[in-house]
């Protein structure tokens, strides 16, 4: 059972969380931006009869087989998370970029500096990565949380990284400012109440056999534990096309925007795994309505210890920019002017001639 308050009067909540409780629930209340709300768990019949009538309550919500508190109808006018300096889900195009992988400190820190120079918003990279083999590069653990810190305090990016384990949710909470919850973690329901409990904001990926109403339940998770900043990210499905690694479904985006108040990104890196690919359906992407982009950007793809056929270069990187920007304006959004940092007006940081990096520029 979901019950919305017309108002945060204490009185009135108190009163009917004692109903909800008395009728056998286990009641928690949700203080979030868009209404006060009161969840009761436990009962698999309708129980509570009268809770309608009593004062205070503007709607009750029995029968929650979908999304309740992601639905479009709970906040119409959408949701904005804040993301450093940028709120997503505002008039700002998000562009969170860096590479699949940390995999040391001039190699992040390159990175850093040039997407922040280039207009990004955020700074991604993997500690921890569940990797289909065994075998392949399994992240640098916490040596790789403190580099993504060091990197992104030092061009004033915010970072995004994947957490793995719910029992990693309080150490990684001191290096990052917002958590990724990956594909093959959608459904990983105490990772979702865990991340949910955190006090950060939470970039969900779609599952790659996950349905929209499958997704937003996932979703759902998150916000009941009172976290009300999350935001979603359409990284492709898997189908029967063996061309590209997935099949980015751009469908996802006008069909959540309609759906829910949540900000939507789209990762063309893993929804094409194609280089070549990336930068074209960033562009419809952008077209289609997402509120930003989640991109992997290395210095060196060539030799990236993962996911080097579907990063971008340094050089591509800014292509993207130049590219998305004019469709961003077309359809009434901002991208953040390039060299807005303190590397300077457009000219984009230096990086080492020696280390092979700098003639990717």
């Amino acid at each position: 059972m979901i019950v919305h308050m017309k108002d945060r009067r204490e009185a009135h909540a108190r009163a009917v969380a004692s109903a909800m409780a008395s009728a056998g629930f286990e009641v928690s209340r949700l203080d979030l931006p868009f209404g006060l709300f009161l969840v009761g768990l436990g009962r698999e019949d309708d129980g509570g009869e009268g809770i309608e009538s009593l004062p205070g309550v503007d709607w009750v919500r029995r029968d929650a087989k979908g999304p309740v508190l992601a639905a479009r109808e709970r906040h119409p006018e959408g949701s904005q998370v804040p993301l450093g300096g940028i709120p997503v889900g505002g008039e700002d195009l998000a562009l969170i970029a860096g590479p699949c992988s940390v995999e040391g400190r001039d190699q992040i820190r390159t990175a850093a500096r040039f997407v922040a120079s280039y207009g990004a918003t955020a700074l991604r990279g993997g500690a921890f990565k569940p990797r289909t083999s065994p075998y392949s590069f399994q992240g640098l653990g916490k040596e790789g949380l403190a580099l993504l810190r060091d990197a992104g305090r030092a061009t004033g990016l915010p970072v995004v990284t994947e957490i793995m384990e719910p029992s990693d949710a309080e150490a990684m909470a001191t290096y990052v400012d917002c958590f990724q919850v990956g594909a093959r973690s959608m459904q990983n329901f105490p990772l979702l109440r865990t991340v949910g409990q955190a006090g950060k904001p939470v970039v969900l990926k779609r599952g790659p056999s996950a349905s929209l109403s499958e997704f937003l339940l996932a979703a759902e998770y998150v916000l009941l534990q009172g976290n009300p900043d999350v935001i979603l990210c359409e990284r492709g499905i898997k189908t029967f096309e063996t061309a590209t690694r997935n099949t980015l479904d751009l469908n996802a985006v006008p069909v959540l925007k309609a759906a829910t108040h949540l900000p939507v990104l789209v990762d063309p890196s893993h929804g094409t795994g194609r280089q070549d690919a990336v930068i074209p359906m960033a562009r419809a992407a952008v077209a289609a309505g997402a509120d930003g982009l989640l991109v992997e950007v290395h210095p060196d793809p060539d030799h990236a210890l993962s996911d080097g056929d579907q990063s971008l270069t340094l050089a591509q990187f800014r292509r993207l920019v130049e590219e998305i920007r004019p469709v961003a304006e077309a359809v009434g959004r901002r991208l953040r002017v390039p060299g807005a940092s303190r590397f300077g007006a457009g000219t984009g940081p230096r990086t080492r001639r020696g280390s092979g990096w700098g003639a990717l520029i």
